[in-house]
C-alpha cells in the first residue's frame, strides 16, 4: 500500500489524488489493536491481484474493493465489511462514481463476509484472493492465526476455541475453498491441510 499505487488509482478513475482518503486508510490498517487485518494483508492481496489482473472485467473496482475492505476492523463487531463497504460508497459517490460503479465495489467488499457464494468472475478472484493466506506454507497459516487471536485476545480461550473452530470448519465444508481457478490445485490442498491441522489444535486434539 503506496502513496504511488494509490495514486495510480484514483487517475484511472479521474478522480483527484485524494491524499486525505489515502492517509485515513493507513491510519485505519496501522491501528493498534490490528495483528493480521493490517497494511500487509492489504500489500500481499494487491500483488495477488497484479498477476491476475487481465482476467478481471473491472478492475479498478476490484481494487479500490481491496483498498476499503478491511478498512473498518472491530473483532467483536458484525458490521465490519459493511461499515467498510459504506466508507468506500461514499467515497465514490463523493468523487463522482456512477451508481453502478458504487454499487459494485458495495458488493465486492460486502463477499469479503464469505458467507455467501459469489456471483461473478470479479467477486470469485477477489474472494480467492482474500482467503489465499489460507494455503500457504504452515508456518505462515500458524502466524496468522496468532494474529487473529491476538485480535480477538478480549474474547475468553473457550468461547474463541468453539467460535473460531467453527469458521474454519466452515470453510472446509466447501465443495471447493479456492473458485476463480487463479491458484493451483497444490493451494487447495494446502489450504485444507493448514485448517484440518488448526481445528484438531483448537478442539484439543493435536
Amino acid at each position: 500500500m503506496d502513496n504511488d499505487r494509490w495514486a495510480q488509482l484514483m487517475g484511472t478513475w479521474g478522480f483527484a489524488p485524494h491524499q486525505e482518503t489515502y492517509d485515513s486508510l493507513i491510519t485505519a490498517y496501522s491501528g493498534k489493536g490490528r495483528h493480521y487485518h493490517t497494511l500487509e494483508h492489504i500489500s500481499a492481496c494487491l500483488r495477488h491481484l497484479d498477476n491476475c489482473s487481465a482476467l478481471l472485467d473491472h478492475p479498478r473496482e476490484v481494487e479500490l474493493a481491496f483498498w476499503f475492505h478491511d478498512a473498518i476492523y472491530k473483532p467483536l463487531s458484525s458490521k465490519n465489511e459493511l461499515e467498510s463497504a459504506d466508507w468506500a460508497a461514499s467515497f465514490l459517490a463523493e468523487s463522482g462514481a456512477s451508481a453502478e460503479e458504487i454499487d459494485r465495489v458495495h458488493r465486492l467488499i460486502m463477499v469479503t463476509e464469505h458467507d455467501a457464494p459469489t456471483q461473478s468472475r470479479d467477486e470469485s478472484i477477489l474472494v480467492d484472493i482474500d482467503l489465499s493466506i489460507l494455503g500457504t506454507s504452515p508456518e505462515t497459516y500458524e502466524i496468522f492465526e496468532q494474529g487473529v487471536r491476538k485480535e480477538y485476545r478480549l474474547v475468553p480461550s473457550f468461547i474463541y476455541r468453539k467460535k473460531r473452530a467453527a469458521v474454519l470448519r466452515g470453510f472446509m465444508e466447501r465443495p471447493q475453498i479456492y473458485t476463480s481457478g487463479i491458484f493451483p490445485e497444490a493451494r487447495e490442498r494446502q489450504a485444507r491441510e493448514n485448517l484440518s491441522n488448526a481445528v484438531s489444535k483448537l478442539e484439543g486434539r493435536a
